[in-house]
């Protein structure tokens, strides 16, 4: 559903990605791993047409992202969910999630039905919602960017280390609501540095470093290999 065909991306004379292909079937979460500045987060702003590729091609099913605008390839299906949240402080919960339904705003109805799906993944935001989102948890906080990407009505959710920051319980819980989020239908990227947690929900993991895919396999055959469980699963 989405490729990546030998993609680079430049930041001026660095090259942050090499040659990536990497490919999520519809209905997949995949997942990637590596550490800090691997280049896992460079994949999702090509991914988005944050960054625009120096090479090679992104494609959605028969649709080629690299090139397009942001707002092209939110209307394509492809959200992103950030590291760090982004949120609006100063704004409520529901106006922060109502954001995510911009594109979708003249469908009043869909969006209502949007939102009430939402809220039921994230009970604890229904008593919150008229609450500034700079005044919840980290974790009420990650559940706000979660929803406002869901509002986008994503095909493709795109969830850069959503648990970064956040106590056990609390990743625990939000890896739930992500393996609910993809058994609902949508297809999942999953960019993380919590390979223990990740690994146990995906069907299929990549490991990023230095800007290349070094590994592709299954939880079973990452978490048996010596040197990535060293590095990042422990044990």
């Amino acid at each position: 559903m989405l490729t990546f065909n030998d993609v680079s991306l430049d930041y001026g004379s660095f090259r942050a990605l090499h040659g990536i292909n990497l490919h999520a079937e519809e209905g997949e979460l995949v997942v990637l791993l590596g550490a800090n500045g691997a280049g896992k987060s460079s994949i999702f702003n090509a991914a988005s047409a944050l960054r625009r590729v120096s090479g090679g091609q992104i494609r959605l099913k028969d649709a080629n992202l690299a090139g397009m605008k942001p707002a092209d390839v939110v209307r394509a299906g492809v959200i992103h969910c950030p590291e760090g949240r982004k949120l609006f402080p100063g704004l409520s919960v529901l106006k922060n999630l109502m954001l995510g339904a911009y594109l979708h705003r003249g469908d009043k109805a869909g969006n209502r039905t949007r939102l009430d799906q939402v809220l039921e993944l994230f009970p604890t935001l229904v008593g919150r919602k008229d609450d500034p989102a700079g005044a919840l948890s980290g974790g009420q906080q990650q559940m706000v960017a979660i929803g406002r990407a869901l509002m986008s009505r994503p095909r493709v959710l795109l969830l850069d280390e959503p648990s970064l920051g956040l106590a056990p319980l609390v990743v625990k819980q939000m890896f739930e609501v992500i393996q609910q989020i993809n058994r609902a239908g949508t297809t999942v990227l999953l960019a993380e540095q919590n390979a223990h947690a990740a690994l146990k929900i995906c069907d299929r993991a990549y490991v990023v470093e230095g800007g290349r895919i070094v590994l592709e396999g299954t939880y079973e055959s990452l978490a048996g290999n010596k040197a990535v469980r060293r590095a990042y699963v422990g044990g």
